[in-house]
Parts: C-alpha cells; sequence; structure tokens
C-alpha cells in the first residue's frame, strides 16, 4: 500500500490562511492509497476518505513533540512513500532523523522570503526543498525544486460579463504585515478618485495590528476610498474575487502569494508587486511603487487577464503540485 505522510498546521478547508492546503492534501490523496495528515491543530472534515488525520496539538511546546513523535514513529514502519513537511521546516528536523536512515524520503514544501535558523538546519537534512519558485526560497541550494503552487483551479470558475461600473472595485487578500505592502496600494489610491480598496486579512500579530491602524489612518489622511475588513473563510473568496475588477498584490520581496494564481484563475486581472511574477504576469500587470500601481490601474485593460487561468492549470494546479511531490519522493 502506497502511503504518504504530511505533516501541517492546520488541516481545515475553511482556514483563512492555510485552508487551501487541503485541496493539495486531497490531490495527493487521488494518488497514493493513503494519506496520513498530522496537523498541530483541531481536525476538520472535508478531506477524502482515504486521509485518516491525527491532531499533535498540545499547551506546550514538549508536548507538541511528544504527540507529534507518538503519531509519526509508528507511521514509518510501513515505509512511506515520503514525509512530507508544510511549511514549518521544524516537522521536517524531526522527522528526518528518524525517516531517512529508513529510506523514506522528507520533503519540505517551503515559500516565503524570510526562512530563520530553521530552514538552514533543515537543508541538510531532508530529501528536497519543493517551492513554487526558486526565489521563494531564501537559500542558495541545489534541494531548491520549483514546483508550482498547488492551486484548487476548479473552485475558481472563470469571470465573465461584470457590469461595468463608475467606480474600480479593487480586492486585497492577505495579513495585515508591514511587509504585504498595504501602503503602497493605498497610496496609489491617492491618484485614483474613481478606485476602491476592499482588504480582508488576518491580524496573527502586534506588529499585523499595529500596522492595520496604521494604515486606516494613512487611508483617512489621504481621503482615499479603503475599507479594510477581517480574514474570510476560504469559501468565500471566489465570490470576493467575481465581485471585484481587479486584486491587488502590493507584497515585497521574493514572495509568491498564492491569492495572485487564485485570482488568474478565477480570470481577472491581477497586479502583483513580486520580481517572482516576472515569469507569469504579462509587463501591464506588474508594477513598482504607488505611482507605477496607479498608471497600471489608470489604464487597466481587462483582457490583460486573457490566458492566466490555462497557465496556473499548466503550472500550479493542485494536480500538477501533487505529481511533482511524488517525483521528489522517488
Amino acid at each position: 500500500m502506497r502511503m504518504l505522510v504530511f505533516v501541517t498546521q492546520q488541516a481545515d478547508p475553511e482556514h483563512p490562511v492555510l485552508g487551501a492546503t487541503a485541496a493539495q492534501i486531497a490531490a495527493l490523496a487521488a494518488r497514493v492509497d493513503e494519506v496520513l495528515v498530522l496537523a498541530n491543530g483541531p481536525v476538520a472534515d472535508g478531506l477524502p476518505a482515504n486521509c485518516r488525520v491525527r491532531s499533535f496539538a498540545a499547551p506546550s511546546k514538549l508536548g507538541r513533540t511528544s504527540r507529534y513523535l507518538r503519531a509519526l514513529i509508528p507511521a514509518l514502519a510501513p515505509r512511506p512513500v515520503a514525509v512530507l513537511a508544510h511549511m514549518s521546516p521544524v516537522y521536517a528536523v524531526v522527522a528526518a532523523p528518524l525517516a531517512r536512515p529508513l529510506g523514506v524520503p522528507v520533503l519540505l514544501w517551503f515559500t516565503q522570503a524570510g526562512g530563520g535558523r530553521l530552514l538552514r538546519v533543515a537543508e541538510p537534512l531532508v530529501s528536497a526543498i519543493l517551492t513554487v519558485d526558486r526565489r521563494t526560497v531564501p537559500l542558495d541550494s541545489k534541494k531548491v525544486r520549483p514546483i508550482g503552487h498547488g492551486i484548487d483551479v476548479s473552485a475558481f470558475r472563470g469571470v465573465s460579463g461584470l457590469e461595468p461600473q463608475a467606480t474600480l472595485r479593487l480586492l486585497g487578500l492577505g495579513r495585515y504585515a508591514p511587509v504585504k505592502g498595504w501602503d503602497v496600494a493605498i497610496r496609489a489610491l491617492a491618484e485614483l478618485p474613481d478606485a476602491e480598496l476592499t482588504i480582508h486579512g488576518s491580524t496573527l500579530t502586534d506588529a499585523d495590528r499595529r500596522n492595520r491602524a496604521e494604515l486606516e489612518r494613512l487611508a483617512h489622511e489621504l481621503g482615499v476610498r479603503a475599507t479594510f475588513g477581517d480574514a474570510v473563510p476560504r469559501s468565500e473568496v471566489p465570490r470576493l474575487l467575481a465581485e471585484a475588477d481587479a486584486l491587488v498584490n502590493p507584497t515585497r520581496g521574493n514572495a509568491a502569494d498564492k491569492v495572485v494564481f487564485e485570482a488568474a484563475a478565477a480570470g481577472i486581472p491581477v497586479l502583483a508587486a513580486s520580481p517572482v511574477f516576472d515569469g507569469f504576469l504579462p509587463p501591464e500587470l506588474r508594477f513598482d511603487g504607488p505611482h507605477e500601481l496607479a498608471e497600471r490601474l489608470r489604464t487597466l485593460d481587462p483582457a490583460a487577464a486573457n490566458g492566466l487561468r490555462a497557465k496556473v492549470e499548466a503550472e500550479h494546479s493542485a494536480a500538477h503540485w501533487a505529481d511533482a511531490v511524488l517525483a521528489a519522493g522517488r
């Protein structure tokens, strides 16, 4: 029996930040006999029938580590095709000394501009580091393999026939962390009197909360039309995209936010700042700074989104991603 171990923070399809993980798990489950999901959080319904889910959540770090090992060790006995640690290098660091001597590959899925010490510790221990683009892992290593983002394309039906509006309806989705660059989008609005921006995002840290308050003050000072909402369940994202004229993603650095690919799959124009999208988005949908963003929006052509859904299907779908994960395990 072909079994894969998938270790993640959350296995909840409705989680605002990690809900997309469920589509990746489902794509893997369609290709193996069983997926054992080890989650550092509550277990939710909605995964395929051949997924077993165990939570190793505990009040302390020692408790979590102990429960993780108690779930992982027996799962290694039948020699799974791989252990895949999702976004958290610590899961791979703990698993590698146990799995690799048994011939079980340990894979780390990681896509983040900042890596930290644990990512450097994980690099020599794991079999491969899987990511969206070589630039989305802050390491110079031969183990880094770009495999796309793993988007549930079926959840984002192409949008067509939106009624023209006098106001350009812009959408922003993502944390209120300073790295997300929402100040750039708000400053661009000052040059676009006929545009409005709605942001939905989470505040996971004190820095996020302070930044949201600063963004609200900035919007008030500039007199622009900006609405600041909380994070929404994953199932709400397709509706929000369908109601927008364009998605704006001003995240700084070598980031590949999945919402860019989701908007592309939905068929709406998406404008992004990260240089990582230079091979995915045409020049007219990329920007650097508020003035250039305002210029792009002022001349925005909805036809600029044509063909982007097909690129997501070919290079960033959950099916493509799962095939690449299993190939890395071999």
